[in-house]
Formats: C-alpha cells, sequence, structure tokens
C-alpha cells in the first residue's frame, strides 16, 4: 500500500484513482501524492489517452473561464496577465548541488538547498480552492528508444488543454512501462487568480529546474512558455540528461526537402535564433514539415536519426499573414481546435492580431482588459496595440497540409542528410556554405551564430548578440561541455549529416536586403543537391559555395527570377576582416560563459583565423568566388 494512498482516494473520484494505480508505478504515486499533500487542491482529477478525457480538459478550462469560445467552432483565446506573457528569464533558474555551483555559475543558477525551500514555500497550499489535473504524455514517438515519458500535475485546464494538443498521448505508454522511474516530472499552479483568472502574484513567479532529479516546479504563471512544462523547460532536462548519455536534445526544425524530378525527399534539421527564418525555412512551399521547434538525435544502426518532440505548434501570431505564411494563416481561419492567446476578441468573437493583414476593430477584449479601444494607453503612457507582441496560437501540426505524417510518426525517426545553421547577419556570412567537414560545421559554423538586432529591437541597432546553436537560453549545463558533445555525437556517425550555414539577412551597398524571403528555398535545394552528389563547389577560405550557373538555374526554376552575376559575385565573396572579428567575439564569448571550454575548440578558432589572416595578406579583405585558391 502506498503511504499517500488515503490522501488520494480523498481527493480523487474512483475512476480517477483507478487510472493512477492502474499504472503500478510507484515514482508517480509519490510525486503525485507529495504534491497534493503540499499543494492542497480541492480536487484531482487524472487523464488517460481517451476522447472523452480530452472533451473533458476542454470542457472544464471554458467553464472556469480559463478560455473562452470563439465565433469558429473550437476555436477558443486565452489571455495572460498583463505582466505574465514572455518568457520569465530571470526568475528561470537551475537547482544545483553545491559541489556543481561553480562549473554551472554562467547559467542562471540556485543552490539546491536554498532552491528548494523558497519554491517549496511559495508552493505550499498554492492550490487550495481549487481543482487540479494529471496528464501523461510522451516526448518523441511512444514505445521508442527516442520517448522520453512526461507526467504534468497542474492547477490550470488551459495549460492542460495546450499540453494536449502539442505533446502526444502518454498514459498507455505509462502503463506498458511498468515500474520504469525514468520519465520527466512537472509541477504548476497559476496560484491565485483575479477576476479575468489570471495569475496575480507575478512578483512570486518562479520556474526552478531540477536537472539533476529530473523536476521542474513553475509557480505563479500562465503564459505557455512559463507554465507548460514540455516545452522548454523540458528541452533544458532533455538538454542535460542527452549530454549524460551520449544523445542530442536540440533546439531544431524537422524537415522534408522534396526533389520532385529526382522522385526523393531528403531529411533536414535547422537551428536559427528567434526572428532568423527558423519557422519560415520549416514552412518553406514545396516542402513538408515534421516538426518546427525541437528535436531528438540519436545515433541508431549507424545512422544520424531524428523525431520531433512535439506534435503541435505553440507559435508566435505577429505578422502571420496569407503572404508570408499563408499555410499557416489558411489554418487560423477554420473552424478546428485551436487556441489564441493575448490577441483581440472582437465583438463578434474573432480574433484579430498585429500584422494580420485584415482590418481590425476599434475596440474589443485583449490582453490588456475587457476594455481595449484604439489609442488607449498602459500606465506609462505607451498605446496598447490591438494584441501583443508576443501573442500565440497553438495548433495541431497534422492540420498543415504539408505535414510529413509518416517522417512524424516513425519510431526510428527520420534519417537526417544535413544540418542548416542560420543567424541575422547582415555583412559576413555567404547566403549558403557547405562545412568541410563535421567538426567544422559544429565550431564554425554552430558556435559562431549570432544575431544582429534590428530598428524593431529595444537598444542599439546592429549589435550581434551571440546565440551558439541558436539554443543559448535552454542549454543546461556548461557551453563547452555541450559543444564537446555535438562534436563527438556526429564523430562517431560514419555518414553523418552535411553541415550548412545560411543567412537570409545579408545587405547591399544601398543596406537592403540582397534576396527575398522566398530564396531560402534556392539555398535549400542546392545543398540538397550536394548531399546527393550533383553540383560542384568553388572552394573559399572555410568551406564549399555554390557556382554561379548552378544558382541561377535554381533561382529561375523555383523563383522564375533572373539572378545576375553581379549580385552573385557581391554575396558569395568571402569577406577576411569581418570574419576574424566573429571568431574573435565566439573565442571571448565562449571563455566568459565556460572557460573549460576544451582547448582544441578555441585552437581551431586559432588556427582559423591566422588561417585567414595569411589569405588575406594574398588576396586582400573581400576575396570574389573562384579567386581563392586553396
Amino acid at each position: 500500500m502506498n503511504k499517500y494512498e488515503a490522501l488520494l482516494k480523498s481527493k480523487m473520484e474512483e475512476h480517477s484513482f483507478n487510472k493512477l494505480t492502474a499504472l503500478g508505478n510507484d515514482k508517480v504515486m509519490d510525486f503525485v501524492g507529495q504534491f497534493i499533500e503540499h499543494c492542497e487542491p480541492d480536487t484531482v482529477y487524472v487523464c488517460d489517452d481517451s476522447v472523452s478525457d480530452e472533451d473533458y480538459i476542454r470542457k472544464v478550462a471554458l467553464e472556469k473561464k480559463e478560455e473562452f469560445p470563439l465565433a469558429k467552432n473550437g476555436q477558443t483565446i486565452h489571455w495572460d496577465s498583463y505582466g505574465d506573457q514572455a518568457r520569465d528569464k530571470r526568475n528561470t533558474r537551475y537547482l544545483v548541488y553545491k559541489e556543481n555551483l561553480e562549473k554551472m555559475h554562467s547559467l542562471n543558477s540556485l543552490e539546491f538547498e536554498e532552491g528548494m525551500k523558497e519554491i517549496m514555500g511559495i508552493a505550499k497550499g498554492i492550490m487550495k480552492g481549487k481543482d487540479a489535473v494529471i496528464k501523461f504524455f510522451c516526448e518523441g514517438p511512444a514505445h521508442s528508444e527516442f520517448t522520453m515519458p512526461c507526467v504534468q500535475f497542474t492547477d490550470s485546464w488551459y495549460v492542460a488543454h495546450s499540453e494536449s494538443i502539442l505533446y502526444r498521448p502518454g498514459y498507455a505508454h505509462f502503463k506498458d512501462m511498468g515500474k520504469d522511474d525514468d520519465f520527466f516530472r512537472f509541477i504548476h499552479s497559476a496560484g491565485e487568480l483575479d477576476n479575468r483568472n489570471c495569475s496575480i502574484n507575478i512578483d512570486k513567479r518562479r520556474i526552478y529546474m531540477d536537472t539533476q532529479n529530473d523536476i521542474v516546479y513553475s509557480m505563479n504563471n500562465q503564459y505557455a512558455g512559463n507554465s507548460i512544462g514540455l516545452k522548454k523547460h523540458s528541452m533544458r532536462l532533455a538538454i542535460s540528461k542527452s549530454g549524460r548519455e551520449g544523445w542530442l536534445c536540440e533546439h531544431m526544425f524537422v524537415m522534408a526537402c522534396i526533389n520532385e524530378d529526382k522522385g526523393r525527399r531528403t531529411y533536414f534539421t535547422g537551428a536559427y535564433p528567434s526572428g532568423c527564418g527558423k519557422t519560415s525555412t520549416a514552412m518553406i512551399p514545396g516542402e513538408e514539415v515534421v516538426g518546427d521547434d525541437i528535436a531528438y538525435f540519436r545515433n541508431i544502426d549507424g545512422e544520424f536519426r531524428a523525431v520531433n518532440v512535439e506534435q503541435g505548434i505553440f507559435g508566435i501570431i505577429k505578422d502571420v499573414n496569407s503572404n508570408d505564411d499563408p499555410v499557416i494563416f489558411d489554418n487560423l481561419m477554420i473552424p478546428q481546435e485551436l487556441i489564441f492567446s493575448n490577441v483581440l476578441q472582437d465583438q463578434d468573437n474573432n480574433p484579430h492580431w498585429l500584422g494580420s493583414g485584415l482590418d481590425a476593430p476599434d475596440k474589443g477584449n485583449n490582453h490588456s482588459g475587457y476594455d481595449w479601444y484604439k489609442g488607449k494607453q498602459d500606465d506609462t503612457g505607451k498605446e496598447i496595440g490591438i494584441a501583443h507582441g508576443n501573442a500565440r496560437y497553438t495548433m495541431r501540426l497534422d492540420y498543415l497540409h504539408n505535414f510529413d505524417k509518416a517522417g512524424f510518426e516513425d519510431t526510428k525517426g527520420v534519417r537526417v542528410q544535413g544540418i542548416l545553421y542560420g543567424g541575422r547577419d547582415s555583412d559576413i556570412t555567404v547566403p549558403v556554405e557547405e562545412s568541410p567537414s563535421w567538426e567544422d560545421g559544429i565550431i564554425l559554423k554552430a558556435c559562431t551564430l549570432e544575431s544582429e538586432t534590428t530598428s524593431a529591437t529595444l537598444g542599439a541597432e546592429g549589435v550581434r548578440n551571440p546565440s551558439p546553436m541558436a539554443n543559448m537560453d535552454f542549454v543546461s549545463y556548461p557551453l563547452g561541455e555541450y559543444t564537446d558533445n555535438n562534436v563527438n555525437f556526429g564523430k562517431k556517425i560514419e555518414n553523418a549529416p552535411k553541415i550548412f550555414s545560411t543567412n537570409y539577412f545579408l545587405k547591399d551597398e544601398n543596406g537592403e536586403f540582397c534576396n527575398s524571403k522566398l530564396a531560402k528555398k534556392v539555398w535549400l535545394h542546392w545543398a540538397e543537391g550536394r548531399i546527393h552528389g550533383e553540383y560542384d563547389s568553388i572552394d573559399t577560405p572555410m568551406g564549399k559555395i555554390p557556382k554561379y550557373e548552378d544558382v541561377k538555374v535554381l533561382f529561375k526554376k523555383f523563383l522564375d527570377e533572373n539572378y545576375t552575376e553581379k549580385e552573385y559575385n557581391y554575396q558569395f565573396s568571402f569577406r577576411c576582416i569581418n570574419w576574424i572579428a566573429k571568431l574573435e567575439r565566439s573565442k571571448v564569448f565562449f571563455m566568459k560563459m565556460d572557460e573549460k571550454t576544451p582547448m582544441y575548440i578555441f585552437k581551431k578558432w586559432d588556427d582559423t583565423i591566422s588561417k585567414i589572416s595569411s589569405i588575406m595578406d594574398k588576396y586582400g579583405d573581400v576575396i570574389k568566388p573562384g579567386d581563392y585558391k586553396g
């Protein structure tokens, strides 16, 4: 008999208690029992994978007014507290045992005992007067080598509903795995709520992650980036776990490049910092998407295989319109299960967001309250727009007509043959370049990623923010060790994917972007051809670039554009001084983040800087395609 059995029976109806005990998993029972005792919810509902339980979650989310129905059947809207509409980086911290604090010093860490005392103090009785729900999920396909089982305990039915859309059901997997205790645990409470059922105590918002014991504590928040444990919190647990076990968890999309002429599909993954083209690359028209955000990589039978961790999209809705994101936009217009968050609800119960391309009303309900009107100002005197800039949509991937269902469901994952890394870079990196080796690709392309600030960013324009692997917000153990694991993982696979850098933001002499947003299809298909040995290349000091005649044909084929040799020569020139400065910035950043970064990484940068310096003495600063004779 479990020590919490009497307590569990007192908080659950019989069918919920029976679902829990049917798992035969003492660790699950202890987790649930401990937090029922500590957080003190009035009732607890346990879900299995049934349609009836999914319907029940949606029903309760509406009854509790955490969500509101919209005009189109299946669509709902949710609002977060005015101060809880983005990830709280300051209060998202790692709980670290005292002996590991020094090596985690550059990450946002807190001594374990101190952090546990604080978070458990906040959590004490936080669910009084509320009904909680327990859901079981799988990250990655169930019953697979990739599978990461997860259990979520929350008092927010909006959170439970969101996760039902975003993640694969996992109750059956838990039942089959029996007493296995290798799973992630998440405890969340929205805390005290206001009259809109939004979290009040934002000053006590905490998201504490214990990667040593695979558990996340999230209190006093509802914004999905803070509350949905299976999103980026789980990703941090998985990055730490993969580092210990020899696989990889990366902030990457997974997609299939479709070559209709050859009748083949080639799988790519890609990492891009926020605002640098990640989602638009995953959704290139004519290709197919497996996942848009998080991937697990494993060496399976000597092949580099990947799965999408999720089954849905939690996407930024700003600027989603019929021109730039037609696949997503069309689905937002259909009566089907969707959650809109922090957008405007008009008097006819239709949603409106920034950059939709549609006419917006002058008044309605939005993230600032039930009384929004055009010209309304916040406490600082700043005008409040129709929707928050970080407003979101939550949607199933299988709604998309270009969804690769077979790739998504493959329990062995898809075989990855190409990896794309791209940042926001106005004057250094060429539009596409192949790395000569896996190690060079990780150290010289992935580790040197930067995201350049724009006029839309608070602060100075043109500041280059380092973003190694486009993953710095989520790396959960020292950066040098994480990089070393990436290098070693690929080197152990005989036919590791080719690594390519891309750059969609190179500017011409007039400060205008060199190419349209659609040009990324050209760079993707050149990379696909290189993987299959179909294009020759030109050497640069750091890799291989396309020949003009090949990209000229691709521009005509896919975009019906005449790509000139003048454009090509400018865009694919190697810029020595800028590259040396970029590599020097990477050295400084890595030393700041992890002074114990393996020395071979710094040696690679130093050797490359020396090589470029020597080349510059011979060829000058800017080297046109074909001039360099390596």
